[in-house]
């Protein structure tokens, strides 16, 4: 039960944190202890954000862990629907 509380909490601060993330396209969130930042598709695709706020390639299958100890495993490597949902379709 404390965990589930944990992991509720830590959920409500990501998102709170995910200023401009369009939530209809993203299921989770999860920090990861190095400042950066995972986001879940909801076809259970990824793409993850630098703790500069810039989208950032992963090698498929790569282990992450979160602030709170959980392990992820990279599954897919969406950067380009990730730059659209965070910084929109303006090329700059």
């Amino acid at each position: 039960m404390l965990k589930k509380y944990i992991l509720f909490v830590a959920s409500a601060i990501i998102a709170l944190s995910a200023h401009a993330v369009d939530s209809s396209k993203v299921e989770k969130s999860f920090e990861l202890k190095d400042g950066s930042t995972v986001y879940i598709f909801k076809d259970g695709k990824m793409a993850m954000e630098d703790k500069y706020g810039k989208v950032t390639p992963m090698k498929q299958g790569q282990v992450m862990e979160t602030k709170d100890g959980q392990r992820l495993i990279m599954i897919g490597n969406e950067l380009s629907r990730l730059e659209k949902i965070l910084h929109g379709d303006h090329q700059g």
